[in-house]
């Protein structure tokens, strides 16, 4: 199988949709602008034509509302904010109309758009431009949010976004877009609202979102040194929540950390913690550990930058922590 930069895949997937459907037309800020997109519209403009690849004014309110009404009239927009941070400048757009509008026309109407929104944390980007606030959306019904955290993935679950007749918001990290993977060729689809477990084991369930995957991966290889085995789930999807899955790994493995890259306040992974204590209490041999962004703003410095994101070696005395010497 080939093996693609995820950036790549996320490219692949928009060029295979816009050849598949002439529905489909991407619009947003710097489309085909490398400081906004890195390369995932690499040559998309020469190949489709500006209609159908439309860079727009700093407007993220009009230009969202312009796209679920381009949806509501049968189109398939994806439409793209190259950072989360100003997405809630369009969040009336998202949360009181896009969620909204099936439900309350009693279904006669669908809303068919991807709302692409991008992390990008760290290089002193500081508070008003690494912001990753994705839990916010998770509370509105009608909405759908995956978070890829591989290659793989971040092809299927576009390409499921895309052609989803509801709609999605698709969140990938800056942090991601260097690492490489199997991607199949052509098209495919990656289920929304359905984890996947990457690794499996029997000492601890680890279940992670976006950039912590990859760093939950690191850490098992040196746990496995130390004869640590732990059970990775990558959530792939935040709303529907998979609770299944992780059920299942708890009873197995009867300890849970959640890694969750956004504060703890409200999070996702308060919310996995509140519904596997309700569900699982008299199973759980250790207490649940969450491991989010302190609770402050993202810094402005690179020193400090060290000791604000989650990383390997925290996930390591973490998991080493819960689990101990106990094993039993």
């Amino acid at each position: 199988m080939r093996v693609l930069k995820y950036a790549d895949a996320i490219r692949e997937a928009q060029y295979l949709a816009l050849k598949k459907d002439k529905a489909v037309f991407i619009m947003g800020q710097g489309v085909d602008n490398p400081w906004c997109v890195g390369s995932t519209t690499k040559d998309l403009l020469s190949t489709f034509g500006a209609k159908r690849i439309r860079d727009v004014p700093i407007s993220e309110n009009a230009m969202t509302g312009a796209a679920i009404g381009a949806a509501m009239a049968g189109m398939r927009p994806l439409v793209f904010h190259p950072r989360m941070d100003f997405m809630y400048l369009a969040m009336d757009q998202i949360c009181n109309h896009c969620a909204n509008w099936h439900y309350m026309f009693n279904g006669q109407i669908n809303i068919p758009i991807t709302i692409r929104g991008i992390i990008n944390r760290g290089n002193e980007q500081a508070a008003q431009h690494s912001q990753s606030p994705y839990s916010m959306y998770a509370h509105v019904p009608g909405l759908k949010i995956v978070m890829p955290a591989t290659p793989y993935d971040a092809k299927g679950l576009l390409l499921a976004g895309i052609f989803d007749d509801n709609p999605v918001l698709y969140i990938d990290d800056r942090w991601l877009y260097d690492i490489h993977g199997e991607v199949p060729e052509g098209f495919y689809t990656t289920p929304i609202g359905k984890g996947n477990i990457i690794k499996k084991g029997s000492d601890l369930t680890v279940v992670a979102i976006s950039y912590l995957v990859q760093e939950a991966l690191l850490a098992a290889e040196e746990l496995q040194k130390t004869n640590i085995n732990i059970e990775i789930i990558d959530l792939r999807s935040i709303k529907p929540l998979d609770i299944t899955i992780i059920m299942n790994s708890v009873k197995k493995t009867k300890r849970l950390l959640i890694l969750d890259p956004a504060w703890p306040m409200c999070s996702i992974a308060s919310e996995i913690s509140s519904q596997i204590y309700d569900k699982l209490y008299t199973v759980l041999k250790k207490p649940i550990i969450r491991i989010n962004l302190p609770e402050c703003h993202a810094p402005a410095s690179t020193s400090l930058e060290k000791y604000y994101y989650p990383n390997k070696a925290l996930l390591i005395k973490s998991i080493t922590k819960i689990v101990a010497k106990e094993k039993n």
